[in-house]
């Protein structure tokens, strides 16, 4: 890992000393939703609609490609929830990774049937040119989970 706060994405605050996201957003309603959120998510179906290829190198190691910028992300999974009406994981950078940091992504259920979709990061440049491109990496990290947001909200639909 890159970063010493590994999960840290389940703690109330999020660590000093990063960029943070915060993000709560409504996918729709019912149990069905729900099923069909998470199983996008779990399958890394939600990151495919966003633009990315997902390459998983076995275990806990992933690598996504990111073809817009030619870009190789390498992250491991570092925690999965898996519990009645909420599901999700974490995955934090590994060397390679042009940021560090731990982005998590996590869908839930309402007791009256509000599926929500919450993304939760922290993140700093890692590399030269994340630490060039100063305040646009911060536009690219937003575009992105817009994309996350779009793609699962899609996803979730019948």
């Amino acid at each position: 890992m890159t970063y010493p706060e590994v999960g840290a994405t389940r703690d109330p605050s999020l660590p000093p000393g990063y960029h943070h996201v915060d993000r709560d957003e409504h996918l729709g309603t019912g149990a069905a939703t729900f099923e069909r959120a998470a199983a996008a998510l779990s399958g890394w179906r939600m990151h495919e609609a966003t633009g990315l290829t997902v390459v998983e190198s076995g275990g806990s190691d992933v690598i996504l490609r990111w073809r817009l910028l030619r870009l190789t992300i390498p992250c491991r999974v570092v925690y999965t929830v898996e519990e009645p009406g909420r599901r999700g994981f974490a995955y934090g950078t590994l060397p390679g990774h042009p940021e560090r940091g731990e982005e998590a992504f996590v869908v839930t259920v309402t007791d009256a049937g509000e599926v929500r979709f919450r993304v939760r990061a922290f993140s700093r440049p890692a590399s030269p040119l994340a630490r060039a491109g100063g305040p646009v990496g911060r536009r690219v990290q937003r575009y992105m989970t817009d994309r996350y947001v779009t793609a699962l909200r899609r996803l979730a639909q019948p």
